[in-house]
């Protein structure tokens, strides 16, 4: 933190610079005065800051708004068009050195009355330092009022070419007011001291003092050292040589790009005098079309940054060093720059362009290039039909570049797509040489992308008109000017008059839909990634006319999703060049490295997946339904996250790690450098190892024990699958489709020897489950029959017994004995039923657990000889026993009838008894 005072002098604060965020809007809105504003009317705060290229606020210690500006690319107003300002400017004012790449506008200016002055050049000291190139900051609006007084000590009125001019008001701030640029010289002995003290801040472990000394006395026309220095003070030092390893470098990293830093071969057609880098840049743009002979020479074309050191305060001016160093070596064209994959990257290597590293690569240093002619200022303009010659030479030998030629002949033709969606097409030109091409489309799919992914953790949807959303159809650039990406895309934002551009990246699967990007981490340095949204599965046929739009709900193919948008252009990514290496696709590895690729404010370079067959494609529902593992990542959700532009794919099986050497060593020989190593293989099946044990004796519980710690190693027989994947699926099912679906397909005897056997094995174990099934059915209906005669003698004898026990009580007594004695019976019958059952199931379970552990066909058919006996046996068994059953619930009926009819002739001789004494008393009176 730097601290301020206040205008009166009596106040002190500690306060800091950073971007403004959107909770910022009501302590800004806290500090609107009408003396404050830059243009009059009134101001949306949310909108402003959602549309600004830049805004920063100035906050205490204690996180209090002591001030506030907002940045915009164009002047403020209804004043000029925002695609004509730089005409406007130059027509009528004297600012023939206001680029659309060196100037902002400033559009509000707030603070605290008491630190108004202060603030203000605290917050023009911060953007001049944050933004490299910019030079110029102007004040341009309608308002013709008196601005802000504190911004009359900071901006200087522009000088008017015309009378009578434009009725508004124009000043600028320059940066030499606030930031000047660092002044390089060459370093000289008495430097010494100084830059050791620089050294000691940085590197406490650094103890060779010697070696800074020896690099400035051997300074000569092949090594120079340069010292930086403001105010007379040493701020940083640098030491380049000419003496370079093209060859280890050529072998380490893919420089096709750039000739391979020599010197290119002779052109039969060298071109207008004055262009000097044209060869080269004719030569990038025909990559690969030409033989390693014809296309490098034996002259290196290179020199190197071999030391380079920069007090922290003044890193972000290191670009101030580029121009030097090329004028020492005034024929070289190429810079390049080594550092450590572990090092944090500096400000000096965002001009830089990174060169990918080949696959084998063993270097642990990252590659940095910058050409001469990044220095030279590169102007954006609307494509013109005379451009499509450079266009096509610009294009040559790209992939799909025949799609990008179509495009840009509706765009001459129509201004609009076969689909008649509108089609702009813009260039990006050095002096007169076209270096770069875009594309964009109007976004007709707006709201089916806010449905399905989170930009709103970017931006406010609510303040972007429809017509503000376009799609980057085609974006081309040559490699010398990608650091000038940023740039590039801020201008196309200004000219085509949108606020977001939407980048889609498809899967292979889908690849003829991308659009010609070269090179696409260009594009990703610039953009964030979209998280993709879960969505809600509608019944869209009950909700009949409350269903959501069909541009929503409509299926699409699936694609990662990148934004660019007006207040990401001039905000930097964070680099890691750290070798994270993870092993296994699993859910975990996946998960992990989704993580990283969608970290909007982070940029990871070297990203390196090993998984035995790469990452998981697309494939039929069929073949993943015989997965048992999880499935969190559909092939529709892989294709959804940028992995296959963030990831660099290994397909093999890790075998050893070297962690003395750190390096993973792979299947097919290939060593993997890491600096980080993530292993996350997942669950893995793996192949049985037969016990080797007699199959006809028990097994124990040692031998599976013995077992289950040994690795078997053999062959694997071609019918024994280990579903770890979707590979591993897909096998098994073509195998099974070979050899029992697919039956037209020719087969060799012995595997039709093998299918009869099998065939014939499964259909007699069908028949015999079957018959045992019958057999089972039928024992249970003829205990069913019996329960249900035995329950109908019962009901019989219950009414019987009930019109005896009417009669006396003596017979009462004896029914219910009788009753008694039934239930007892009927309970042993019960039991009996349940026994019979029991056996039954334990006769079943013992047939199946036989014909299961049959081993070979003659212990089958022995087998089945034995259990057909025994059936029969079983049978014979049963029938007796049912015979017996029946002729004991017949003798029991018939001595039941004949205790019946026995009481009946007792109670009708009692009665007749009875009747013959009462006749007699009767004849006796």
């Amino acid at each position: 933190m730097r601290s301020i005072s206040s205008d009166c002098g009596g106040e002190v604060e500690a306060v800091a610079v950073r971007r403004s965020e959107s909770a910022d809007a009501q302590g800004i809105d806290s500090l609107i005065s009408s003396g404050a504003l830059t243009f009059p009317g009134r101001l949306n705060i949310i909108q402003l800051l959602e549309k600004a290229n830049l805004a920063v606020t100035l906050t205490n210690d204690k996180d209090d708004i002591l001030a506030h500006a907002s940045f915009l690319d164009h002047p403020a107003g209804d004043l000029v068009d925002q695609a004509h300002w730089e005409g406007f400017l130059q027509e009528h004012f004297s600012a023939e050195n206001c680029t659309p790449h060196n100037t902002l506008f400033l559009h509000l200016f707030v603070a605290q009355r008491n630190f108004s002055t202060a603030s203000v050049k605290e917050i023009m000291r911060a953007v001049f330092n944050a933004i490299t190139e910019l030079e110029h900051i102007c004040l341009v609006t309608p308002n013709i009022t008196d601005i802000e007084p504190a911004l009359k000590h900071t901006f200087e009125p522009l000088q008017s070419r015309t009378d009578p001019g434009p009725r508004c008001l124009a000043s600028i701030c320059h940066r030499r007011q606030h930031c000047p640029r660092l002044h390089v010289r060459p370093a000289r002995e008495v430097d010494h001291d100084d830059i050791m003290h620089i050294f000691e801040q940085h590197y406490k472990w650094f103890d060779q003092p010697y070696v800074l000394a020896e690099l400035i006395e051997a300074q000569n026309e092949e090594n120079h050292s340069a010292v930086c220095e403001i105010d007379g003070v040493s701020v940083g030092f640098t030491s380049v040589t000419a003496e370079v390893d093209l060859k280890k470098l050529n072998d380490g990293f893919d420089l096709s790009d750039f000739n391979g830093l020599y010197k290119a071969a002779a052109s039969t057609d060298p071109g207008p005098a004055g262009e000097e880098p044209r060869q080269t840049q004719t030569s990038t743009s025909q990559q690969g079309t030409r033989s390693a002979g014809e296309e490098f020479s034996q002259e290196p074309n290179a020199f190197c940054i071999q030391l380079f050191i920069m007090d922290k305060k003044y890193e972000m001016r290191s670009v101030d060093l580029i121009p030097y160093v090329f004028k020492l070596f005034s024929l070289l064209d190429f810079c390049v720059f080594t550092v450590p994959s572990l090092s944090a990257e500096c400000p000096l290597l965002q001009s830089f362009l990174r060169v990918a590293p080949r696959a084998n690569s063993s270097l642990v240093h990252e590659l940095y290039v910058f050409h001469r002619v990044g220095l030279r200022p590169v102007g954006v303009r609307p494509a013109v039909p005379a451009d499509r010659p450079a266009v096509s030479a610009l294009v040559q030998g790209l992939p799909l570049s025949e799609s990008l030629l179509e495009d840009l002949d509706c765009f001459y033709e129509s201004r609009t797509d076969p689909d008649g969606l509108q089609l702009q097409a813009f260039v990006a030109q050095v002096d007169v040489e076209v270096v770069g091409v875009v594309i964009i489309r109007e976004e007709p799919d707006i709201e089916f992308i806010r449905a399905h992914y989170n930009i709103e953790n970017f931006i406010y949807f609510s303040h972007h008109r429809s017509e503000e959303h376009a799609r980057i159809r085609h974006v081309v650039l040559q490699p010398s000017f990608q650091h000038f990406t940023k740039h590039l895309f801020k201008d196309v934002l200004r000219l085509s008059h949108r606020s977001c551009l939407y980048h889609r990246l498809y899967p292979p699967p889908h690849s003829q839909q991308n659009s010609c990007v070269h090179h696409l981490d260009g594009v990703l340095d610039c953009a964030v990634p979209v998280r993709p949204r879960r969505q809600i599965i509608y019944p869209l046929e009950e909700l009949g006319i409350n269903a959501p739009s069909r541009r929503i709900t409509e299926e699409q193919a699936p694609f990662a999703l990148c934004l660019i948008s007006r207040k990401l252009t001039m905000e930097p990514k964070v680099t890691i060049n750290a070798r994270i290496v993870v092993v296994g696709a699993s859910d975990t590895g996946l998960s992990f490295l989704e993580v990283l690729c969608l970290c909007p404010h982070l940029r990871f370079n070297n990203l390196t997946l090993i998984s035995t067959h790469g990452l998981p494609g697309d494939y039929d529902h069929e073949d993943v339904g015989f997965l048992s593992t999880s499935h969190a990542y559909s092939s529709r959700d892989l294709a959804r996250l940028p992995l296959h532009s963030c990831v660099c794919v290994v397909t093999d099986k890790m075998v050893a790690i070297n962690r003395k050497s750190k390096h993973v060593l792979v299947s097919g020989g290939e060593k993997v450098p890491y600096d980080h190593l993530v292993l996350c293989t997942g669950l893995q099946y793996q192949v049985p190892c037969p016990i080797g044990v007699d199959q006809n004796r028990p097994v124990s519980t040692e031998l599976q024990n013995q077992a289950a710690r040994r690795r078997y190693t053999g062959p694997v027989p071609s019918n024994l699958f280990t579903l770890n994947d979707l590979h591993d699926c897909v096998a098994a099912r073509r195998w099974i489709c070979a050899n029992f679906v697919d039956l037209e397909a020719p087969r060799t005897e012995t595997d039709t020897e093998t299918q009869t056997q099998t065939q014939t094995e499964t259909l007699t174990q069908r028949h015999r489950h079957r018959d045992t099934e019958t057999e089972t059915q039928r024992h249970r209906q003829r205990h069913r029959y019996r329960d249900t005669d035995t329950e109908t003698q019962r009901h019989r004898h219950r009414h019987r017994y009930r019109d005896t026990d009417r009669d006396t009580d003596r017979d009462r007594h004896r029914d219910t004995d009788t009753d008694t004695d039934t239930e007892t019976q009927t309970q042993r019958h019960r039991d009996t039923d349940t026994d019979t059952d029991t056996e039954t199931q334990t006769e079943t379970q013992t047939e199946t657990d036989t014909e299961t552990q049959t081993q070979t066909q003659i212990q089958r058919h022995r087998h089945r000889d034995t259990e057909t006996q025994r059936h029969r046996d079983t049978d014979r068994d049963t029938d007796r026993d049912t015979d017996r059953d029946r002729h004991t619930d017949t003798q029991t009926q018939r001595h039941r009838h004949r205790d019946t009819d026995t009481e009946t002739q007792r109670h009708r001789h009692t009665e007749t008894q009875t009747e013959t004494q009462t006749e007699r008393r009767v004849m006796c009176f």
